[in-house]
């Protein structure tokens, strides 16, 4: 008997503003070299924020092997190899760049360690994780994004009382950021305890939303409840303004309530703003896969791997190997999740599809 396939919405992942879209801090001097060239590093950010990550790679591994200044090249590094799930490969990166920083530069320090613990957190380094997050809060105690990790990795360790006190101390530092508690609240869902993270939700929607982002993030609230009336509702001020999220939004809502038509009306409207929107053909394939349009699916998803940069691709080749699923070509979809496993080794939903996949003839 086949199972149901898995798709891939796309998910609001709690470490990628902070992760992925970096600003060049300023050049510190490193390692004894001083007035070095930057070449390869400015280039190196420049390809990090139009999200070549792998173009990055390269560029930041001649800086460090031209002698560029050492910090800033490793850190970009592994800015680049985070971009590609590539986590073991980024910690060892940051800590290279850790090592070439001097007790001058302790904001320096303070941004590796920040990069560091998010990937020991996506690598599911727990112990690892709270080591980083108590080095963070002994040079910040007001760090919240340390707090909220080390409540993540206690969590995942199975201590629920110290993952929630550490919670609970990150929202006493900023009782009216929308997005911890939307982080929070997917920390518990990932563990299953969905339940305890409806309350977090349940305070942030005691929050007065106040500009046009804040209404979105009531309507995520709303959307995580499932409850998609309010959740519409919330997103009328920044729809109308066409603020993108939002618009994407919508689209999953109408999805989950198997509106389809509306759902690509709204994806449509996003490419006509921007042609190159890749969570906008990811979702036109949810469209067509949840009509049992699989061939459909696989032109949108050639598309949107069609374009330059790496973010939003890794929804579009989840939902390419549940296509093949649907195809029946078990083979290829076989094929494609090596691949993707290979890509994300951190990703369960990959490592569960390819068991299954590995079942089939």
């Amino acid at each position: 008997m086949k199972k149901d396939c898995t798709i891939r919405r796309r998910t609001f992942d709690p470490a990628a503003v902070i992760l992925l879209i970096c600003l060049v801090l300023g050049m510190c001097a490193g390692c004894g070299r001083n007035q070095v060239s930057t070449k390869n590093t400015d280039a190196g950010y420049a390809a990090c924020e139009a999200s070549d990550f792998r173009g990055a790679e390269t560029l930041f591994r001649d800086a460090a092997s031209q002698g560029e200044e050492p910090v800033q090249a490793y850190r970009g590094l592994g800015i680049a190899l985070m971009g590609q799930a590539r986590y073991a490969e980024a910690l060892e990166a940051f800590d290279q760049a850790i090592a070439c920083t001097d007790d001058r530069m302790p904001e320096t320090v303070a941004d590796l360690l920040q990069y560091r613990i998010t990937c020991q957190y996506r690598m599911r380094d727990y112990e690892g994780c709270v080591a980083t997050g108590n080095e963070l809060t002994a040079m910040d105690d007001r760090m919240v994004m340390a707090y909220y990790y080390i409540g993540a990795a206690r969590l995942n360790m199975g201590n629920q009382d110290e993952a929630k006190a550490n919670f609970d101390y990150a929202v006493s530092l900023q009782p009216e950021n929308y997005k911890l508690y939307l982080d929070i609240y997917s920390v518990y869902e990932d563990a299953k305890l969905s339940g305890i993270g409806d309350e977090y939700l349940q305070t942030a929607l005691g929050i007065a939303p106040k500009t046009t982002e804040d209404h979105y993030n009531v309507g995520r609230i709303y959307f995580y409840l499932e409850e998609y009336d309010e959740a519409a509702s919330a997103l009328i001020i920044p729809v109308q303004e066409k603020f993108g999220p939002a618009l994407s939004l919508m689209g999953q809502i109408y999805l989950a309530r198997k509106d389809y038509d509306n759902a690509r009306a709204v994806y449509t409207q996003i490419l006509d703003q921007d042609s190159e929107n890749k969570d906008a053909y990811n979702g036109l394939a949810l469209c067509a896969l949840a009509v049992d349009d699989p061939d459909t699916a696989l032109d949108y998803i050639t598309k949107g791997l069609g374009l330059s940069g790496e973010e939003g691709k890794q929804e579009l080749y989840f939902n390419e190997i549940t296509a093949y699923e649907k195809k029946l070509d078990f083979l290829t979809a076989r094929d494609k999740c090596r691949t993707y496993v290979e890509m994300y080794p951190t990703d369960e939903d990959g490592i569960k599809e390819l068991k299954f996949l590995n079942t089939r003839g």
